[in-house]
């Protein structure tokens, strides 16, 4: 009974979880599966007078739709290779974690035998299903919050397909299309892929996007975003934007990948619009810009959906340059997180992210710091503008359940039929700080040190989702319960 409720549970919360995958192009639940680890006394044990080992065969296994040649891209071993005999189990598995974070397979199996000095290993994967029509409905706002306060709240609601095909011909290639209607509509395409050739070092990404929305968030006064929305039966719509993307991708595993992207914009805001802020963009109702951006990211995470041990480091420079008279905008930012296993059902995170945006003036729609992207929890129904901004992040998490795998009797394929479910206690602390020079009176969180506390339930489990039930307090008096899908840190 228990495992029939998750899954109608899951379905419902599925629309909202991939239209937010999809606001941007596109970096596993908690590794759960019983890997059959080599032990290192037992390799030594079945050739005990070897100090060096060889690597005599690797055997794949299960992987119907994936090719052979992606999953030996990962591996940092090959036949013939000579190992240390203490060092061979946590080689191998390094090497299964590697396997396991392609975020393909619902688990991979590990197992090693050693005869006279040679090794036979062993990986057995359990692939995924990679099709995914899925309904859209969705709410029209960043957040839950802000739709609440909306007093048209019914009326901004999206609906349409949202369409992936993961491993695309058996490569880890990836094809996103979206076909959003309602309030806020929506028509992308993006393909991407991780890499090309023998080694899959160099790959490619491409996309395009339209979007029109019915209402436009023009300006910011009391913290808080001012909409403006189209009478019903005017023609136009407050805002358009079309856009079209394309990049290099240099891999040196799944764990380390760096980016170079182009991207060309054309945007435009109704005339109601821009008489309400003109400078909403600094060139007028519309704008055309060309964005050159280079991202560097390193992922050493346990699993890369709900990690507990490892770090992640990201860092990207992007500079924009307008078709027009105004000026370019520099824009750095950084993000690193530490995640520590403190002992028994234990864990401790810790992530520092920030932003530098250099321009000698910045229009209304380039100002956005905290409230999209990066957030000090608690503070959902607010926005603040700025410049630069710097982000902590602290965390501390018990294990609460681990519920393996449920099976689903009434489901016969294997690829749906298994849900794992583990369940997190969270306590966390954020605090951050926006810089604007230009903040305006009304506007009382930038220049000033944001600040929450709270706790949470997390729960990681079908295909790499996390949902988060969070209740936090801020030092400004705001707060109340929250629902995130997505791992906060």
């Amino acid at each position: 009974m228990l495992a029939r409720i998750l899954a109608c549970l899951l379905l419902v919360l599925v629309s909202h979880r991939v239209s937010a995958e999809a606001r941007t192009m596109p970096v596993s639940a908690p590794d759960t599966a019983v890997a059959a680890r080599p032990d290192s006394l037992l390799l030594l044990s079945q050739c005990p007078d070897y100090r060096q080992l060889r690597v005599g065969a690797i055997v794949l296994v299960g992987n119907a739709v994936t090719k052979e040649s992606v999953l030996r891209a990962e591996l940092d071993l090959h036949e013939g290779d000579t190992l240390a005999a203490a060092a061979v189990a946590r080689r191998l598995e390094v090497n299964r974690r590697r396997l396991f974070n392609l975020q393909l397979f619902h688990q991979v199996l590990l197992q090693a035998t050693c005869r006279a000095g040679e090794l036979t290993i062993l990986f057995s994967v359990q692939e995924r299903w990679y099709t995914f029509p899925i309904p859209i409905f969705t709410l029209a706002d960043r957040n839950y919050r802000s739709w609440l306060d909306r007093p048209d709240r019914w009326r901004r609601v999206d609906y349409g397909v949202h369409v992936v095909r993961r491993n695309f011909r058996g490569r880890n290639e990836q094809l996103i299309a979206n076909v959003q209607l309602g309030f806020n509509r929506k028509y992308e395409l993006f393909y991407e892929a991780p890499g090309y050739g023998r080694r899959r070092r160099i790959g490619f990404g491409a996309g395009a996007s339209y979007y029109r929305s019915r209402a436009l968030d023009y300006a910011t006064r009391n913290d808080r975003l001012v909409n403006f929305r189209q009478a019903d039966g005017d023609k136009g719509y407050p805002i358009l934007r079309r856009y079209v993307t394309a990049g290099l991708r240099w891999r040196r595993t799944v764990q380390h990948l760096t980016a170079l992207n182009v991207t060309y914009t054309h945007e435009q805001v109704s005339d109601s619009v821009f008489r309400r802020n003109p400078a909403y963009y600094l060139s007028g109702p519309q704008r055309r810009h060309v964005e050159f951006s280079l991202t560097s990211t390193l992922n050493q995470r346990n699993t890369f959906a709900y990690p507990l041990t490892g770090q992640f480091a990201q860092a990207s420079v992007a500079y924009r340059t307008f078709l027009h008279e105004a000026p370019g905008i520099l824009t750095l930012r950084g993000r690193y997180v530490r995640y520590v296993a403190l002992g028994g059902p234990f864990y401790y995170s810790a992530g520092l992210r920030g932003q530098v945006r250099l321009a000698r003036r910045l229009g209304y729609a380039d100002s956005r710091a905290f409230g999209y992207d990066a957030l000090v929890r608690g503070y959902d129904a607010l926005v603040v503008e700025g410049h630069h901004y710097a982000l902590l992040q602290q965390g501390l998490t018990y294990k609460l359940l681990d519920a393996g795998q449920l099976r689903l009797r009434a489901i016969r394929n294997p690829k749906f039929n298994q849900i794992p479910l583990v369940l997190y206690l969270n306590t966390f602390v954020d605090a951050g700080y926006v810089r604007n020079r230009a903040a305006l009176p009304a506007n009382r969180l930038p220049n000033r040190l944001l600040s929450s506390a709270g706790m949470a339930l997390h729960l990681a489990t079908y295909y790499d989702w996390v949902l988060t039930v969070e209740y936090t307090r801020t030092w400004h008096g705001y707060g109340g319960f929250f629902f995130r899908t997505e791992f906060p840190i």
